[in-house]
């Protein structure tokens, strides 16, 4: 298992729609990626209110796409991630198939 000291950062976000994005930064205190075709970012949320925790940097929470290379177990181990679209609006930049 990964401790949460060792879980991966969301190193940049560009969906600038998301409540949790702030100057390019995710707030959210972590992050779910996965769908059944796609690395999709579930913790996005289109809203005109700001979320999040300020001074905090997401992390990657879970990952649902075993068929990432970073992925064992449905934990994240690249180093960090990035956030922007692909098939969606907000996808993990980071995935990459086995």
């Amino acid at each position: 298992m990964t401790a949460a000291l060792e879980m991966p950062r969301v190193q940049e976000c560009v969906v600038s729609a998301c409540a949790y994005n702030q100057s390019g930064d995710c707030h959210a205190f972590a992050i779910t990626i996965g769908s059944m075709d796609h690395a999709h970012c579930h913790t996005f949320v289109e809203s005109p209110i700001r979320g999040g925790v300020d001074g905090l940097v997401a992390q990657v929470g879970a990952c649902q796409r075993s068929d990432c290379r970073h992925n064992e177990q449905l934990e994240c181990h690249a180093s960090s991630i990035k956030v922007g679209p692909d098939n969606d609006l907000a996808d993990c930049m980071t995935y990459a198939g086995r």
